[in-house]
This record gives C-alpha cells, structure tokens and sequence, in this order.
C-alpha cells in the first residue's frame, strides 16, 4: 500500500514537473515576443519625437514603460517626451523612477535638477546638483545651476522678508527676479499677487494667479480668489466659470458654493436685465438693475452699471426730467463713460436744452474720437440747436419732443383758435396774429407728418429751403393772410 501511495505520488511530481517545462517554454516564447514588441515602441517613439509628433510618441513609451518597468532608460526617454509637452510635472516622477533603478544616473539628476529649481524647490535642486558634481567635478552646467539655486534661496528670502514688513512694492521688484529663475513655482506667483491685490492692482493679480491653477494640484484657493477678482472689476461671466473650476474639484467646497451662489444670482439679474433692453421692455430692465444695485452697493462696478443702464433706459421711455437726474449722477460717478453722456445728450434734446446737448456730446468725443455714434449725435445736437434759434415747432406748439400725434393735434387747435386773426381788430395784433397762426398751422404740418416730424427730429426743417439737402427744398411756404385774401377757419370739437 505505501509502495501505491509513492507511485501515486510520484505520478503526480512528474505532471507538475511537465507543466512546469510547458510553462517555462510559453513563457520564454512570451517574454521574447515582449521584448521585441518593447524595441518596437522605443524606435517608433523615438522616430515621432524626432518628427515632433509629440502626442504619438508618448503613447509608444507608455506602452514600453509597461512592458518593462525596470529600464531606466525607458523612463528617462518618456520623461523627456513629458519636457517637450511642456508637462514638467509628469516628466518629475519618470526621472525620479529612473534616478531610483540607476542611481549614478547623472543626466536623469541634472533634469531633475532643472525641474526643481523652475518649481522653486532650491533645497531638492541643490542636492541633485551636488551630487552630479561629486562624481563630475567638470560638470558646468551643474555648478551653473547650483549657483542659481543659491541665488534663487537668497531672493525668496529676500521677498518674504520685504512683505512680512508690508513693503509690497519691494516685494514685487524681487519676485520679478524670483518668478524668471522659477517660473513654475506657483507660491512666488501666488505671493506676487497678493502684493497687487493690496496695491489695487486687481489685474496683474489675475495674470498671477491664473497659471498658478495649472501649477498647483487642486489650487481652489487660486480658483475661489480669480473668481472674487473678476467678480470685483464687473466681470461676472469670467467670475462664474473660475469658482465653477473650483466646484469641479469639489462640489461641497463651502466658500466656493456660497460665492458661487452669490454671483449666480448677480449674472442672472445682469442677464435678465440685458434681455429686457433688447426687447424695448425698458421698465422691467430698470426694476431689475435697481434690484442689482441693492444686491451689491459696495461693488462700484456694479452701482456705475446700473446707474447707466437705468439712465438709458429713462431715456427710451422718454422719462426726461428723471432721465436727466439719473444720468447726471451716473456722470458723477464714471466721468469718462460716453455712453452716460452721449445719454444724458439724449435727454436734454427731449428738453429741448439743446446747447448742455451739444456740450455734452463735445464732452463724449473728446474721450473717443473715433466713435461714429458719437461723431453722428454732435452733428444733430447742433443742428437742433441751430433749428432752435430760428423755428421750433414743439416750442409753437407748447409741446414735448415725445408728444403723440394727438396731443399735437389738440395743441394745435387750442392756439389756433386762440391766435386766429379774426379775433383781433387792431392792425398791428391782426399781423402778429397772423405770424403766430401761420407758424402754428406749420408746426402742425411737420410734426403731424411722420417723414417730416423725423426729418426735424434730425436736425433738418422740412419748410425751410435752406436747410434742404442740395437746395431742393420747398420754393415758398404758403400764407393764407396774403395777397388779399379773406379766410376764415372752423374748428370742429
């Protein structure tokens, strides 16, 4: 029985020892076809990257690094694919992988190195720059970069120090020289801005902080400040996309929710505001910047926005005295927006003020020269001004420039009927009366007449000859009182 039991035992140590030379034999034919698959893609990579086909060699290395992950080579040449991209962060651990399977790899130290120091890292450069030169003494570029990184040390001390004594104007003079031997360091950038944002330089903050995203894994701090950036110049569509990035890498983050609500609710009432204006519907727009104003009254971008728009809205709905309020308390506030002049223009022509029209409009095209809008509204506030001083039909008539077609009408018969000849006796009142009836009779002829009301509106008089393009103006203007004539007028009420 024990004689069965080695046989069967035996039996089994054999087909174990067969499997295992079956094995063997596959897995040589396996590791051999690897191998050739790996110097495939090591030549194909190194054949794209010399093309500069950048995206399609790293694919090849990926494939090289993980068919053998114990050739420091490969790593060191996906590395330098990584540089070329310009993804230094992900060429950092491919050098350091590769520093660990050869240590006396002194190219892969010296990149590294250079890596380190452009990410402000002095204390890690400086080691790897040491260590290259205590096995080559000769190496230049090394002991170029030592030096540097011993500068570099000295600087950012030298900012910290400056801006710990809230001399922020020194700071950034010294971080210049820092950012351009570290230009990947995301905490001297970072720094750099928070010295702008207390000089009130918002601007230069923003052109700080936005690579800092990039350089920084989940920089929410960067994203949350870019948001509040541009949310302080007016800027709130660039506001809502940055503290969005900052809800993308997490969605919980309270400070970046809390600010994301408030300016969502901000870009909504903007928005809304804008779509109002668009559809003439100027009333509702003005409820809706009035209610921006109350949301944000310590933000000046916003309170100067909405005083303008509700300016130009007061304007449109032909509201002149409050037009003019609105728009000269706008002007206060934001001296140089010529849309808050060329407005306020608007609105003394509605007053018929036309000279504070005209300066006005002086006013907005010294500050842009080149705005046609502006150039076209001068050229018709001083012809409305010239019109003024010889015959203004609304002033006949005791009307507004916004007054309809029958509030023009009963104007006109009420000072007919009040200035008609027939009811004056004495000669010289008859031939006042008369120039008065037939200057009221022509003011009811243009402003009941749509083409010729906007031809005045313009600037132009419909009845006078002179002021007809090319001189084809009307040769007389008829008078009911001459040549002897005796009419009488009745008015129908």
């Amino acid at each position: 029985m024990e004689s069965g039991r080695r046989k069967g035992l035996n039996g089994v140590l054999s087909s174990l020892s067969l499997l295992c030379v079956i094995l063997d034999i596959q897995l040589d034919g396996v590791l051999g076809a690897t191998h050739v698959e790996i110097e495939q893609h090591l030549e194909m990579g190194r054949k794209l990257l010399a093309a500069g086909q950048l995206a399609e060699a790293l694919s090849h290395y990926h494939y090289a690094v993980e068919g053998d992950s114990k050739n420091y080579l490969t790593y060191y040449k996906r590395a330098a694919v990584f540089l070329a991209m310009g993804k230094s962060k992900s060429a950092l651990p491919d050098l350091t992988r590769a520093i660990q399977l050869k240590p006396d790899f002194l190219a892969a130290r010296l990149q590294r190195g250079n890596i380190l120091l452009k990410q402000g890292n002095t204390q890690d450069a400086r080691e790897d720059f040491e260590t290259v030169l205590h096995r080559s003494p000769d190496q230049e570029e090394a002991r170029d970069q030592l030096m540097r990184a011993n500068k570099l040390e000295e600087l950012q001390e030298e900012a910290h120090a400056a801006h710990h004594s809230g001399d922020y104007s020194t700071t950034i003079t010294v971080l210049d020289r820092v950012v351009e031997l570290s230009p990947w360091d995301p905490e001297s950038r970072e720094l750099r801005a928070d010295c702008y944002i207390r000089l009130g330089d918002p601007r230069k903050a923003i052109h700080d902080l936005t690579p800092t995203t990039q350089l920084r894994n989940d920089n929410r701090a960067a994203f949350l400040k870019l948001s509040i950036l541009h949310y302080s110049l007016g800027e709130h569509q660039e506001s809502l996309g940055h503290v969005r990035e900052c809800l993308k890498l997490d969605q919980d983050d309270k400070d970046c929710l809390s600010h994301y609500k408030q300016v969502k609710k901000l870009s909504k009432q903007l928005d809304s505001a804008e779509e109002h204006i668009e559809e003439a519907r100027y009333q509702e727009a003005i409820v809706k910047y009035e209610s921006v104003m109350r949301r944000e009254p310590n933000v000046p971008y916003y309170t100067n926005k909405a005083n303008e728009r509700i300016c130009f809205c007061l304007v449109k709905n032909k509201m002149t005295a409050k037009a003019i309020d609105i728009c000269s308390e706008a002007h206060q506030r934001d001296p140089r927006n010529i849309n808050i002049l060329r407005d306020r223009a608007e609105a003394f022509i509605l007053n018929q003020d036309y000279e504070k029209a005209v300066e006005d409009y002086q006013e907005a095209r010294e500050f842009d020269t080149e705005n046609n809008e502006i150039r076209e509204g001068l050229e018709r506030a001083q012809k409305l001004l010239k019109l003024s001083r010889k015959r203004d039909y609304y002033k006949i008539l005791g009307v507004n420039r916004s007054a309809n077609k029958q509030e023009i009408i009963k104007a006109y018969r009420k000072l007919a009927k009040q200035w008609h000849p027939d009811n004056f006796r004495e000669e010289a009142k008859k031939k006042e009366a008369e120039k008065r009836f037939i200057d009221i009779a022509s003011a009811k002829e243009v402003l009941t007449d749509p083409e010729k009301r906007q031809k005045f509106d313009s600037g132009e008089d419909p009845l006078d000859p002179e002021s007809q393009q090319g001189g084809q103006g009307r040769p007389f203007h008829f008078n009911p009182f001459e040549s002897g004539g005796n009419y009488h007028f009745k008015f129908n009420h």
